[in-house]
């Protein structure tokens, strides 16, 4: 089994930030490149000052929000206001193979580190830029964050509960799906590299990354004239299908029957095989007809038994069904413990902490992120020396002039 990580040997200057970059040039870290975020301790990332914090105390190395998505990556910090840190910058992108950035578009060029000025400095150099709208197109220049990405997208018309207007859907959905989007354009553009030699610019919109995961959603609206309907967690080719109540406090089910076949088989299992020919009941057709009645029967046999008991019991028929995880479920889950989900690494202002690792192994290679996030600026000095060629009277000087901060 081979150890070496696939792109081992690849530098990113990464001046991501918030969610989305970071997320993706994550990725890239998993698979073992040199990930090098450039910051500024006098303007932190966001998420540097976000909750959770390790043990309750704030501080701009304690978030466990930042620490998630940056392992394995390293900080150099620079005042890019100032023309020896614009500089030092242009050196680091001149040495990496990748330069990232999800600013407002138009941002990088200027501050004369768009994709032909750095071009000048090395010609294959690849880079991505994540902007909320892309590049072109009439709303290009507008301001983006996840939240509004989210009923920008349409997703928003097509979650919620039947007779209720739209809802969010709990996350800043546009952030991870631009964020994985990114790592998968990144590798298409490093593989045309080794191919052909040449660097390439990648726009990349995070709206249009949120609204191809509604596909299903447009294809509605072009045949038939209309989005599907708002319908809560039902599903109109399945049913029963949602979240249904268990026994303790604030415990549920989910559970999907996807045709008779199945609902035979629960109504086997709940002791009342007479629904199986219940006219009510016998056909999805049927069931959809009927389908309030249908969820009081199911939430009057879950509510009395234990989640855990009743997922076990459900699978064992191949009902899909489990239990709906909380936070602590999956912190403590020994199957995702067993899995090798979760990465361990000393962090030096906040000791070891539980983070989760990439979604994926490959049997065939190991290798994972082998540290922490990075504190501010860390690897301020050595990246300056060894990356960007800086002699060390010369990283004096920068840091003297407060360029280094």
């Amino acid at each position: 089994m081979s150890t070496q990580a696939p792109l081992t040997g690849i530098r990113v200057a990464d001046f991501t930030w918030v969610w989305a970059g970071p997320h993706c040039t994550q990725q890239l870290a998993h698979l073992g490149a040199d990930v090098i975020r450039v910051e500024s301790k006098s303007r932190p990332c966001v998420t540097r000052m976000l909750p959770p914090f390790a043990d309750f105390e704030a501080g701009p190395n304690r978030s466990g929000y930042f620490n998630q998505y940056n392992q394995g990556k390293r900080s150099i910090a620079l005042d890019l206001k100032h023309p020896d840190g614009l500089e030092a910058a242009r050196r680091l992108c001149a040495a990496s193979d990748v330069v990232t950035e999800n600013f407002a578009a138009g941002v990088m060029n200027r501050m004369g580190l768009g994709y032909t000025q750095l071009q000048k400095r090395r010609a294959d150099v690849i880079m991505i830029s994540l902007s909320g709208y892309g590049a072109d197109g009439p709303d290009h220049g507008k301001v983006s964050y996840g939240p509004a990405q989210v009923p920008l997208s349409g997703m928003s018309s097509v979650t919620g509960y039947r007779g209720h207007p739209p809802m969010h859907v709990g996350v800043s959905y546009g952030d991870p799906t631009a964020g994985l989007h990114g790592a998968v354009a990144l590798l298409s553009a490093l593989l045309h590299r080794a191919r052909t030699g040449q660097g390439q610019h990648i726009d990349l919109s995070q709206w249009e990354t949120s609204v191809v995961v509604l596909a299903d959603a447009l294809i509605a609206q072009q045949l038939h004239g209309s989005p599907p309907e708002r319908d809560g967690n039902r599903d109109p080719h399945m049913a029963p299908h949602g979240i249904f109540r268990t026994l303790g406090e604030d415990r549920w089910i989910a559970l999907a029957v996807e045709d008779d076949a199945a609902w035979r088989r629960l109504c086997g299992l709940i002791e009342h095989a007479e629904l199986a020919t219940d006219a009510r009941f016998a056909t999805l057709a049927a069931r959809k007809a009927n389908e309030d009645a249908l969820d009081a029967i199911v939430t009057d046999w879950t509510s009395r038994h234990d989640p855990v008991d009743l997922t076990e019991r459900l699978q064992a028929l191949s009902i899909p069904a489990h239990t709906v995880a909380t936070n602590r479920d999956l912190a403590e889950s020994a199957h995702l413990e067993a899995a090798g989900a979760f990465l361990r690494h000393p962090h030096p202002e906040v000791g070891v902490r539980q983070h989760f690792g990439p979604p994926w192994r490959l049997r065939r290679q190991s290798f994972r992120t082998t540290q922490a996030a990075p504190c501010v600026g860390a690897d301020t000095e050595d990246v300056l020396r060894d990356v960007c060629g800086y002699p060390d009277d010369e990283i004096s000087r920068l840091r003297e002039a407060g360029v280094l901060s």
